[in-house]
């Protein structure tokens, strides 16, 4: 892990533990997004490209709306699963 990749991951794990629900990160630097596809239920934060940081909610399952969709303000904590170049498979 190079030094800017580190800082990067550093802030983003303390924004994840200073958030009270995964809606309060949402729009904090870092590109916070819901994946799709086979990574359904997992969302991402950019680090330094190409790298994104994935992780999921502890809660199962996922709190969703009537139309399917995550409820962000519902996720109360996370679990990191990886760092990863995704898009570089």
């Amino acid at each position: 892990m190079g030094s800017l990749q580190a800082k990067l991951f550093n802030r983003r794990l303390q924004d994840l533990r200073d958030a009270e629900t995964l809606e309060d990160v949402r729009h904090l630097p870092g590109h916070y997004h819901e994946l799709t596809g086979d990574r359904k239920g997992q969302w991402s934060c950019s680090l330094d490209q190409p790298f994104r940081l994935v992780f999921r909610p502890l809660e199962s399952p996922i709190p969703t709306d009537a139309d399917g969709r995550y409820i962000w303000s519902e996720i109360k904590g996370v679990i990191i699963i990886e760092i990863v170049n995704y898009h570089g498979k």
